[in-house]
């Protein structure tokens, strides 16, 4: 049997590429790891997982079917882990780049309860920002 180890990559269907990669590259520190601009895949590097960015014109973006919007959102939302979480520190960042970072919560997440800021990045997709567990 096999064991589950963190994820790995999620993949985004997106309909306006560089809006995307500013916002995740810019705001939120992600580097261009890879892209294969023939097929429309554009791989960013988030800690040690990757954030995939797929135009929803091109090759791959055509196989999925309705783009991202209101009625047709591909995920719920997804997690970054971020150390250190200093919560203003974080969210005068995110201000900067015009992004609110709404209300600090206390949130479950794989290593337990932490705080954590959601908010959307350009194409309505939820990011959530997390902390590391409070100490037991």
């Amino acid at each position: 049997m096999f064991k589950i180890k963190h994820i790995d990559h999620l993949v985004l269907r997106v309909t306006d590429l560089q809006k995307m990669m500013d916002f995740y590259m810019g705001a939120l520190g992600c580097s261009l790891e890879r892209s294969q601009e023939d097929i429309g895949l554009y791989q960013l590097r988030a800690g040690g997982s990757l954030i995939d960015l797929v135009p929803v014109e091109g090759t791959l973006g055509q196989m999925g079917g309705a783009a991202p919007g209101k009625e047709g959102r591909n995920l719920d939302h997804f997690c970054l882990a971020v150390e250190p979480f200093d919560a203003e520190a974080i969210r005068a960042h995110l201000a900067g780049h015009g992004i609110d970072a709404g209300e600090l919560k206390r949130r479950f997440g794989a290593e337990g309860v932490g705080p954590s800021f959601y908010f959307h990045d350009p194409e309505g997709n939820i990011v959530e920002l997390k902390g590391p567990a409070d100490a037991a």
